[in-house]
């Protein structure tokens, strides 16, 4: 078969075929009397699987090895490339994600446009100061999408960087408790853990629900985070978790606060009394939890406490005991 009619046949170009064969990829095996190349059968299966691997993102080298080397391992090449193009979708995800909220902030002039670029740039850059100065000058300069900042915050390990960035966000509208929302979802712990911690920041009913709901999250941080915002708000619902943290030991001061801010209503007092005493039965914690169970205590008002106190005043446990005689001689004074 000649040039031409193979050109036709397989789709690929005569010029094509004839750099094939300067290349030495396809060489035809035959010619004709007047002198013409003729492609056999052979050479144009060969073809066919040239322009299968180059469907696949081979480069022409990687295709002469895949076909001429007998010691040539496929599954390694199909690795490489499985790498190259997830990498390759990575870099054009990102693309797309940066040019939808450079779209998303409808900057007016092309200066508008760098100013943005610049700023979701320093976002990303590994200098806490570069950083945390792009979150403050987000409001100020020029508005950057409020899903960069989410995603910055979200990402965040420098405490001083986290702080200014919630308050960038503090400015940036109703959307952004939403879509700090998606982090409680999040596979990975430390992203849930800012999350919350985001969240709880907000005063809104908005952000009491989404933590009311992260009460029952599968991730104890994230209970706990929600507790306590929770407790600082006066919602009852964060009783059992607070209670849990002191056991546990486990921000058992912050939670045992945020125990005595919802104490201040008598009807939470007696309830969160009777619950605190349920937990104290001798023989049911380790002494180290009963103690801060007493200890915490010292803030709930009522008669159901006062009881407690003068029972556990005589506790087994020495510690337990001196410190229900000592918030007993607290109350009692003037």
């Amino acid at each position: 078969m000649l040039i031409g009619d193979v050109a036709r046949r397989s789709g690929v170009s005569a010029r094509m075929l004839r750099h094939y064969d300067s290349l030495g990829l396809v060489r035809p095996t035959q010619r004709t009397e007047a002198g013409y190349r003729e492609y056999s059968g052979e050479d144009i299966r060969r073809i066919f699987h040239i322009e299968s691997l180059r469907s696949l993102g081979l480069s022409l080298r990687e295709v002469r090895s895949a076909l001429d080397d007998p010691g040539f391992r496929p599954t390694e090449l199909v690795d490489d490339l499985i790498r190259q193009t997830r990498e390759r979708i990575a870099g054009e995800t990102a693309l797309l994600t940066r040019l939808r909220r450079i779209g998303a902030a409808e900057p007016a002039e092309w200066e508008d446009v760098l100013q943005i670029v610049a700023l979701l740039q320093a976002l990303g850059s590994e200098s806490a100061g570069k950083r945390q100065r792009a979150a403050l000058s987000s409001v100020d300069e020029v508005s950057v999408p409020v899903e960069a900042l989410v995603e910055a915050v979200l990402s965040e390990t420098d405490p001083h960087v986290a702080g200014a960035l919630r308050w960038a966000l503090a400015q940036s509208g109703d959307s952004v408790v939403a879509l700090l929302a998606e982090g409680l979802d999040s596979p990975v712990a430390d992203v849930r853990k800012r999350a919350v911690q985001s969240i709880a920041e907000f005063p809104d009913e908005d952000a009491s629900a989404l933590l009311r709901d992260a009460l029952t999250n599968s991730d104890v941080v994230v209970r706990r985070y929600a507790a306590l915002a929770l407790g600082a708000r006066g919602v009852a619902e964060a009783v059992p978790t607070l209670i849990d943290m002191i056991i546990a030991g486990v921000h058992d001061v912050e939670a045992a606060d945020a125990l005595g801010a919802l104490a201040s209503r008598p009807a939470s007092a007696e309830q969160i009394a009777s619950r605190l005493v349920g937990r104290l039965a001798p023989g049911a914690l380790e002494p180290a939890a009963r103690r801060r169970l007493t200890q915490a205590l010292a803030d709930v008002p009522g008669t159901t406490t006062s009881n407690a106190l003068v029972d556990l005043s005589r506790d087994e446990d020495r510690a337990v005991a001196l410190t229900a005689t000592y918030l007993l001689t607290l109350r009692s004074a003037p």
